[in-house]
C-alpha cells in the first residue's frame, strides 16, 4: 500500500539489507519478532504459483548489527525492515485525508493477502472498470456487454427523479424517494451517486448484488474514489485501470473522435484535453494504482477489447491475491 526505498531511509542499520518495493508488490512476512524491523520475502509474481523469487535466495547467513541489536538475514539476500513508524505516518495522512479517498486499506502501509480462487458454484467477481475521462471506460464497457449480454451486464443505477411514461421501475432505473437515496448513501450501500439538474444518481450495492445473484458478471465503471466502499468480501471486486497511451498515439487516435459529455456531444479532442487526460491518469495511479489488479494501455479500442475480456476471464476463472478479510469472511458466514 505504500513504496519504501532504503537509500532513502536515514534509520536503516544497514542499507544493503534493505528490500525496495511499490504499491502492489507482494511481500512474504517471515519474521516479525523484533520491535521495530519486519523481514519478508518478496513473491516475484501472480502468475508464479506463489513461488519465491531464486535470485532472492542465499544459503549463506548473513549477519550485522545497529541501533545496539543484531539484525539476521537467513535464507534470502534482503531482508525488508518495515519500520512501524510507517503506521504512525499512514494512520496521519489518513487523518488528512478524510474517509471519503484514503479510509481503511489506502491509510494503512500494508494489506494482508491471500490467494483466491472462485469456485465455480459462487457468485462471479465485480469488474470495475476505471480511467479518466475521455479514455474510453464507457466504450469498452459497453463493448464488452455487447460480446456477450446473456453473461455480462451493468447494475441498473437509482434516481429521485420521476418516471417518464416510456420508462419502466427497474429497467431504466430503480426510482426512489430522496430520503431513501439518503438512506442508501449514509448506511454505505451506494457505490457511487451525484447530483444532476437537480436529482440524484447512484449505482447501489443492492442492484450489483441483483447481477451477481443471476449468475451474470457485473461491469461497471467506477471514480476512483470509490473504490474503497466497493472493496468488501461480498462483491470481491477486480478493478482494471483503463490507461491512456503516449500523446502520440492519443492524437491519431482520436483525431476525429469526440467528447461525450452531458452537455455537449460534438466537442473534438483538443491537445490540452489529451494531456489533461495523462496528468490525470498519473494522478490515478499514484494515489490508488494498489487497488489496481490489471491495467490495460488503450492503444486501440479493439485490442484494449480483447484484453478486457482476457482479464475478466482470468478474474473469474484463476487463483488471484485478494484481501484476506475477504476469505475469512466467507469461511466464517
Amino acid at each position: 500500500m505504500t513504496e519504501y526505498w532504503p537509500q532513502e531511509d536515514p534509520a536503516i542499520p544497514c542499507m544493503d539489507a534493505g528490500l525496495p518495493f511499490q504499491k502492489g508488490d507482494i511481500l512474504q512476512i517471515v519474521d516479525q519478532n523484533d520491535a521495530l524491523w519486519w523481514q519478508a520475502r518478496k513473491i516475484s509474481d501472480l502468475d508464479d504459483d506463489m513461488k519465491i523469487d531464486e535470485k532472492c535466495v542465499e544459503a549463506d547467513k548473513e549477519e550485522f548489527v545497529g541501533h545496539g541489536q543484531k539484525f539476521y538475514i537467513a535464507g534470502f539476500r534482503r531482508s525488508m525492515r518495515l519500520c512501524r513508524r510507517w503506521s504512525h505516518l499512514s494512520q496521519l495522512r489518513a487523518k488528512v485525508c478524510g474517509a471519503s479517498t484514503c479510509s481503511g486499506a489506502a491509510g494503512a502501509p500494508y494489506e494482508e493477502v491471500v490467494r483466491y480462487q472462485r469456485h465455480p458454484a459462487d457468485k462471479h467477481r465485480l469488474v470495475v472498470l476505471v480511467g479518466p475521462s475521455g479514455v474510453g471506460v464507457n466504450e469498452l464497457r459497453r463493448q464488452l456487454i455487447e460480446l456477450d449480454p446473456n453473461r455480462f451486464q451493468s447494475a441498473v443505477p437509482h434516481t429521485t427523479r420521476s418516471k417518464k411514461n416510456y420508462e419502466m421501475d427497474g429497467r431504466e432505473y430503480h426510482y426512489v424517494s430522496k430520503e431513501t437515496f439518503e438512506s442508501l448513501m449514509y448506511s454505505h450501500r451506494m457505490l457511487e451517486y451525484g447530483e444532476y439538474k437537480g436529482h440524484l444518481y447512484g449505482t447501489s450495492v443492492d442492484a450489483v448484488q441483483a447481477v451477481l445473484d443471476e449468475g451474470k458478471i457485473c461491469v461497471m465503471d467506477l471514480e476512483p474514489q470509490g473504490i474503497q466502499v466497493a472493496r468488501t468480501h461480498e462483491l470481491k471486486p477486480y478493478v482494471i485501470f483503463i490507461k491512456p497511451s503516449s500523446m502520440s498515439c492519443m492524437k491519431q487516435s482520436r483525431k476525429n473522435a469526440k467528447i461525450i459529455t452531458n452537455y455537449f456531444v460534438d466537442m473534438k479532442f483538443k491537445d490540452e484535453d489529451l494531456q489533461e487526460m495523462e496528468d490525470l491518469a498519473q494522478k490515478m495511479e499514484t494515489q490508488f494504482g494498489q487497488f489496481f489488479d490489471h491495467v490495460i494501455v488503450n492503444d486501440s479500442l479493439q485490442d484494449a477489447c480483447a484484453q478486457l475480456l482476457s482479464a475478466v476471464q482470468k478474474a473469474q476463472e484463476e487463483p488471484q491475491w485478494v484481501p484476506a478479510t475477504w476469505v475469512s469472511s466467507d469461511t466464517e458466514s
